[in-house]
């Protein structure tokens, strides 16, 4: 293993003195980039997934088109439940369709906790081998859902903005929700810990629908199971945790002992810094369609954003995932304003 030649992502996520701000942006590799684009147009979404050199392919281009501090790798959230025995179909322009959801305690027959290395085994042959072609240029960063993000999907059975059904699942079946929640979580602490064997130098939970809980609701169906995710890679590899809107549990995801916190852009930067507190690093947060500004607007927009955080333990990014309609030359604006300041 060659030795990281930009190590700052880590750094700031150990709580290390950064000689500036660490900048990736989430969705990176992918949508807004021609090339990614050309290869979408050849490759169904599953077939870029699961084909270790496409994936590795498409890990790496905003590393070398954008200059990005680090990689994540290409996937999806919704590899676990397919892993898991769920179909998944990811319709181009409209997003995930799974066509049998879980509806009752029966359905979840049709679930199990999958031996990862065999289910999952081409996320891990990607990482390898993007590990490898980075040679150590930047960090790679691996990821998963949060189980209470996929059990949206997995009850629901397509994106929604409100999630009534999986909510109303979960208030009126809860003994099967959290059951449901267990065996996604287990999944997830074995999956993200052969992530880290196959070469990801840290990993980020994304909890996309965390914020659509009350706060009381967060805990019992979101925190407590990433709270266990967070403790079973103590010590593996750093945890970034980002629950979209769920700025009320700032000070709670914190207190799991993670590394990071991402912060959506609805929270002021130095509310979020009072309720996580100082011993946690944030990343965030600016607003991806902000990107759609003139690039003398983003760069004013991008040093207001850093002052606001501060020099140390924060990470520059998006506080949600580019959009596909962000040209790329704005997107390196992005990155390079955060590069010199």
């Amino acid at each position: 293993m060659s030795a990281l030649k930009n190590d700052l992502l880590l750094k700031a996520l150990r709580g290390e003195t950064t000689t500036r701000t660490p900048v990736w942006m989430m969705r990176q590799a992918g949508r807004y980039l021609p090339d990614y684009i050309k290869l979408r147009e050849k490759y169904s979404f599953f077939e870029r997934c699961q084909n270790p050199e496409l994936a590795t392919e498409i890990t790496v281009m905003p590393v070398d088109q954008v200059g990005v501090d680090a990689a994540i790798i290409f996937s999806d959230i919704l590899v676990v439940p397919q892993a898991m025995g769920l179909e998944v179909q990811l319709i181009e322009k409209t997003g995930p369709f799974l066509p049998a959801p879980i509806k009752s305690a029966a359905d979840l027959q049709r679930v199990h906790v999958p031996d990862v290395k065999d289910t999952l085994h081409y996320v891990f042959d990607a990482l390898r081998l993007t590990k490898q072609t980075l040679a150590g240029r930047v960090p790679l960063i691996g990821f998963a859902g949060a189980p209470w993000t996929l059990l949206c999907y997995m009850v629901q059975g397509k994106g929604s903005k409100t999630f009534d059904e999986a909510k109303g699942f979960c208030f009126q079946q809860p003994a099967v929700a959290h059951q449901l929640l267990q065996m996604l979580t287990d999944t997830t602490i074995a999956y993200l810990k052969e992530q880290v064997a196959a070469g990801a130098d840290c990993v980020q939970i994304f909890d996309s629908w965390g914020g659509l809980l009350s706060p009381e609701d967060f805990e019992n169906f979101s925190l407590q199971y990433i709270r266990q995710i967070v403790a079973a890679l103590k010590g593996i590899a750093p945890v970034i945790v980002f629950a979209k809107g769920a700025w009320f549990a700032l000070e709670e995801m914190a207190a799991t002992g993670a590394n990071g916190l991402g912060i959506d852009w609805c929270i002021k930067a130095d509310k979020a810094r009072a309720f996580a507190g100082p011993d946690v690093t944030l990343q965030g947060n600016f607003d991806p369609a902000k990107l759609l500004l003139p690039i003398p607007e983003i760069e004013k927009a991008v040093k207001t954003m850093l002052q606001s955080f501060g020099g140390q333990r924060y990470i520059a990014n998006l506080g949600h995932g580019i959009l596909p309609n962000i040209p790329v030359d704005h997107a390196r604006a992005f990155v390079d304003t955060v590069k010199n300041h």
